[in-house]
């Protein structure tokens, strides 16, 4: 086996190491200088190998950094993703332990459904085409780096931050309602709360200055070019990326959230 994809499977094993044990680790771009996305996704495929062979399915995805608010706190300038697992989606959750994850913070986001594959290039009414259901979720992400403190190419080899994803019930996409949904997922606003106090707010246009459907143009464009990438299949769910700044999360709090624009109604969620 070539020296580079050994090394590669061995970060993979010390990373979901660090995961099960609850613990931090260096970055991986400190200990070798030339480790790249490209290699970031190499041992991120490698990860999801070895979280098959324990019983982990994948099914679905999440985007991260699409929110260009929050690009210049954590110095990453581009969105990545990594997979969601059968084992870390939460359908329905009102209460979750952070017990097992490492600096938590929560992320408001929408949760897309899909009844077929989008594919590159395609427009808005296209994609929205391949989305069934639509939900509101909490991506609860993690960081295996101290103080959050990473290169992009950390984040894709660690998970791409995910830690777990609650979500609400679904709402179906019907051919009589696909372009209010469309015109919708465009122009909402949402408001996020600990404790029943405002903590921050966010609006669809901080998803790729134009919404959730612009997360689903970037990974379909993303994966059409990585041949190794697998290609989304319809059922997978895709979570799109924070609305808002991602909040550090500590046991006994609660957080909701309230929409303005969006037929969907807010989630709640007490952490333990």
């Amino acid at each position: 086996m070539d020296s580079a994809m050994t090394d590669e499977a061995a970060l993979a094993r010390e990373i979901l190491n660090a995961l099960d044990e609850r613990r931090q680790i260096p970055c991986i771009t400190e200990r070798i200088a030339e480790f790249d996305q490209t290699a970031a996704y190499r041992v991120s495929r490698e990860i999801t190998r070895l979280r098959r062979e324990r019983g982990e399915v994948p099914i679905g995805r999440k985007i991260g950094f699409t929110n260009r608010t929050i690009w210049d706190e954590y110095k990453v300038y581009a969105p990545i993703w990594g997979p969601v697992y059968s084992t870390t989606v939460k359908p329905g959750a009102e209460s979750l332990s952070l017990e097992k994850l490492v600096e938590p913070r929560i992320e408001p986001e929408i949760l897309l459904k899909l009844g077929k594959a989008p594919s590159s290039g395609m427009s808005d009414a296209e994609l929205m085409s391949c989305v069934s259901h639509v939900a509101h979720s909490f991506e609860i992400v993690q960081s295996l780096f101290a103080g959050w403190r990473f290169q992009a190419a950390d984040t894709v080899a660690a998970f791409a931050l995910h830690g777990a994803l609650v979500h609400g019930p679904f709402s179906e996409i019907t051919a009589e309602t696909r372009d209010e949904w469309r015109a919708r997922l465009a122009n909402f606003r949402i408001v996020l709360f600990r404790n029943g106090e405002v903590v921050d707010e966010g609006v669809s246009s901080n998803v790729l200055d134009a919404g959730p459907l612009a997360a689903l143009r970037h990974l379909a464009d993303v994966l059409a070019g990585d041949a190794a990438a697998p290609a989304m299949q319809a059922g997978e769910i895709i979570s799109t990326g924070t609305l808002t700044r991602a909040m550090p999360v500590a046991p006994g709090e609660r957080w909701s959230t309230a929409f303005d624009g969006l037929p969907l109604d807010g989630l709640r969620l007490r952490f333990e």
